[in-house]
């Protein structure tokens, strides 16, 4: 009865307002709270209550029974339980179909994606703080992302599989029902002004309870897996041993000269040491050098870090040969320790996949766990438990599906931007070059400031910004230290990070304006973007209270 108060008994006809009250149910409506929500709550009772003083006995009885979608538990945002959901297939038919049409009203996917962004952010402007992405490429996330949970609807199981791993990305940020409520009424609202007449009773209830469904998994996700994340950073302090190794590696340095032969080798010894040819001198270097002979040998056979264990473990198991799982190890610390801030682990994500993308063997990732679980339960045997296996395995599955999404697009994507920008003459580059600068100087006025250079020094920052793009591609390591590099010097200047959204944005649309293949588009956008996270988080990771004081000139500050 409650599921039927509030959706099924809802009409079709009705401002808006009325409209995103049947999708809300009365729970969510009562915890509206904070950031202005409260007013907007007042707002909707009372235009419930006017539609339904208003309306009466003129609607029509068939139109009411039409009206009365039974969705069940779903008709409310469900933060309490996370399973497999199965919707009636008439319901899943009519929202695949009302999703194509909007696709295909829009004159492009990108069109789609604007709209989208544009109908949350006018919807609610105080959910504008938590995207921190580039505006063309957040639309373009939000295509993608709703394009495949629609498409998988029919599949439980893969639905499922999808949403936890949008809320493994979603993990440091705040997501409530009062906000998960506001996102649903908007595209609703969105789809119900585009299609107007088309957009029936069922593709309401299909679109609402999946917005339901995937708000709700989303907050249970970082609610539930608080514990997970807590047993990923005690025990990865434990198994890295960072501090431990460090000493152990200063106690078995060589006193002397003397030693450098034996860790280089019988070849090197005897090309370095004079006293090679010397029997006496051999036998005295035989016996000194026994004890840091078997302290290195100890020290292979008993590994004390993550790195040694894995490597150890590798060897044994027989993916001694897997060059690819020494990539993923150089930044397997990285992603650990941020494993609860999205941003973060999704940029070390990114450049892990374009790192492998490079590789030409054969990469098998669920091997990498194996030997990942394997070396874990060595080096945190009294803490080591079903729930450390469980957080583990979720860790990997979450990131190996982040990978997997990238995984073989890059050498595609590289080839057709490398292509558009072979093709460019003089006078495209030239109109590229001016556009990009008009397009920021709009949407930023303020960023006129701080591009106070000549022409030419203009013209060559968007000539290593399309440079960039490309080089990433490339070489993703040599370009990320580069960029972190660049980042320091910006703190120099003084630069907001705020400035860079909008710049990457406009240089996103200036590539557009030229008309070049929805590949290169796509490369573009995505290699450019990740340039941008990495130089912003540099920025802010290196605005330290000595470099601010450098920057002013004060010396009394510093």
């Amino acid at each position: 009865e409650d599921e039927k108060e509030g959706f099924g008994s809802s009409v079709h006809n009705g401002p808006s307002a009325a409209r995103r009250k049947r999708c809300r149910g009365t729970e969510a409506m009562d915890e509206f709270d904070d950031e202005g929500d409260v007013e907007e709550t007042e707002f909707l009772d009372e235009a419930g209550e006017d539609e339904k003083e208003g309306s009466g006995d003129e609607i029509p009885e068939e139109l009411n029974e039409e009206e009365i979608i039974d969705i069940g538990a779903l008709a409310e945002v469900q933060d309490k339980v996370f399973e497999e959901i199965q919707l009636p297939a008439d319901i899943i038919q009519e929202a695949q179909t009302g999703w194509n049409t909007f696709i295909q009203m829009s004159s492009s996917r990108d069109a789609a994606g604007e709209a989208i962004y544009a109908a949350l952010f006018d919807a609610a402007p105080s959910l504008q703080s938590l995207f921190k992405t580039p505006r063309s490429v957040m639309a373009m996330r939000f295509m993608n992302g709703l394009t495949g949970i629609i498409n998988t609807l029919t599949t439980p199981h893969a639905l499922k599989v999808m949403v936890e791993t949008l809320g493994f990305q979603h993990l440091d940020l705040d997501v409530t029902v009062p906000r998960v409520a506001i996102f649903r009424d908007a595209i609703v609202d969105l789809f119900d002004m585009e299609l107007g007449t088309r957009f029936t009773s069922k593709m309401r209830a299909g679109l609402c309870a999946i917005m339901n469904y995937v708000g709700g998994a989303i907050i249970y996700i970082r609610r539930e897996y608080a514990g997970r994340i807590k047993i990923l950073n005690t025990s990865w302090r434990t198994a890295s041993n960072k501090d431990a190794s460090d000493l152990e590696e200063a106690c078995l340095e060589p006193p002397g000269e003397g030693h450098a032969g034996h860790a280089d080798g019988d070849d090197a010894k005897d090309k370095d040491d004079p006293s090679a040819s010397d029997p006496n001198a051999k036998a005295q270097a035989k016996t000194g050098g026994t004890s840091l002979i078997s302290q290195m040998q100890s020290q292979m056979q008993v590994p004390k870090t993550f790195n040694e264990m894995f490597l150890f473990n590798a060897a044994v198991m027989g993916f001694g040969n897997s060059g690819w799982m020494h990539l993923v190890l150089e930044q397997f610390d990285a992603m650990v320790t941020n494993v609860a801030n999205s941003y973060r682990l999704q940029e070390e994500c990114d450049v892990l996949s374009l790192v492998l993308a490079q590789y030409e063997g054969e990469i098998i990732l669920s091997e990498f766990k194996a030997v990942m679980l394997a070396s874990l339960r060595s080096l945190v045997p009294k803490d080591w438990d079903s729930a450390h296996e469980v957080a583990w395995n979720w860790f990997w599955e979450n990131v190996e599906r982040m990978l997997k999404a990238t995984m073989g697009k890059p050498t595609v994507q590289q080839a057709s931007l490398e292509r558009f920008i072979m093709s460019l003459d003089e006078d495209n580059l030239t109109y590229l070059r001016r556009e990009i600068y008009k397009r920021f100087f709009t949407v930023a006025p303020a960023g006129q400031d701080h591009f106070k250079q000549s022409t030419t020094r203009l013209y060559w920052i968007a000539d290593k910004v399309i440079e960039m793009t490309s080089e990433m591609y490339r070489d993703p390591k040599k370009l990320v230290e580069d960029i972190s590099a660049l980042g320091l010097r910006h703190v120099g200047y003084g630069i907001p990070t705020e400035f860079f959204a909008p710049f990457v944005s406009s240089a996103v649309d200036a590539v557009k304006s030229i008309n070049p293949e929805e590949i290169a588009q796509e490369a573009f956008r995505w290699s450019l973007t990740l340039v941008s996270k990495i130089l912003v988080r540099t920025i802010l990771e290196g605005s330290t209270i000595v470099m601010k004081a450098i920057n002013t000139n004060d010396a009394k500050q510093l």
